[in-house]
């Protein structure tokens, strides 16, 4: 079993149908680590007053959190939009679990990154949440329906992983372009602060991206893409795709380099 550093992983959405626990667990017991960084939007609180989905796995997942905590690892939870009442904790601790509202990270090679949700970017989150509730339902509408088409993928025993959600991003131009003001937006903070780079999730798009004097980092998320980020021992970061297969678990690995390609 690889042992890394540290593990970074957003947007789980605790309490939806969406979420894919199942996935998220297969991840958490590949990858032990010294240091766990859960970046915002972990327990989906906005659907949860709609209605509650909340399974054995996703139990599950709060629990070996909860363990790798007492057992020595340094776990901190930064909060996002969709958890914002756990912001009011900043600067305490849930048991041995540390809650802030950003963090600076300093990777083996002493490279420092800015660990953000990034809603605080996102001007349509901060300024119109009415639009952005329409927009989160509108996007859990996509992923439910993504879970269907991937169930027929299997039955036609298509392969690869094919998402209605990333397919619709990719292809409307207001969605892009929201993508990469948002990526601008949270690459400046970091550098203003003389920071090496910034590491967040909020919107559901991983990437490993070299930018103008600093690298930005997205989790991505674990209802559609199933993404999160690994810090090898020397401070590599590494995008880490996780798909399970009909026999076995398997990750696919991508590195700044290959993204850029």
């Amino acid at each position: 079993m690889p042992r890394v550093r540290s593990v970074f992983i957003s947007d789980i959405h605790l309490g939806t149908r969406a979420c894919q626990a199942e996935r998220l667990l297969e991840f958490l017991k590949e990858y032990p680590a010294r240091h766990l960084y859960l970046i915002g939007d972990i327990v989906d609180f906005w659907a949860m007053s709609r209605s509650i989905h909340w399974t054995p796995a996703q139990n599950t997942v709060v629990q070996k959190i909860l363990r790798r905590a007492r057992h020595g690892e340094r776990v901190v939870l930064i909060p996002g939009n969709h958890d914002e009442a756990l912001r009011e904790y900043a600067g305490t601790a849930f048991g041995d679990i540390r809650v802030e509202r950003e963090w600076v990270h300093t990777a083996a090679d002493g490279r420092r990154y800015l660990l953000v949700h990034g809603d605080e970017f996102d001007q349509i989150t901060r300024h119109h949440r009415w639009i952005a509730i329409l927009g989160d339902v509108a996007y859990n509408l996509l992923v439910r329906a993504n879970i269907l088409l991937s169930w027929l993928r299997r039955k036609l025993r298509r392969p690869g992983y094919w998402s209605l959600a990333g397919y619709a991003k990719r292809k409307v131009k207001k969605a892009v372009n929201f993508v990469f003001d948002f990526e601008d937006a949270v690459a400046h903070e970091a550098r203003q602060r003389g920071l090496h780079g910034v590491i967040c999730g909020h919107i559901h798009w991983a990437a490993i991206r070299d930018m103008p004097g600093l690298t930005y980092i997205n989790c991505g998320d674990w209802v559609d893409s199933c993404t999160g980020i690994v810090e090898h021992e020397d401070g590599r970061l590494e995008l880490v795709h996780w798909q399970h297969g009909a026999a076995h678990a398997a990750a696919t690995r991508a590195t700044a380099a290959d993204l850029a390609a």
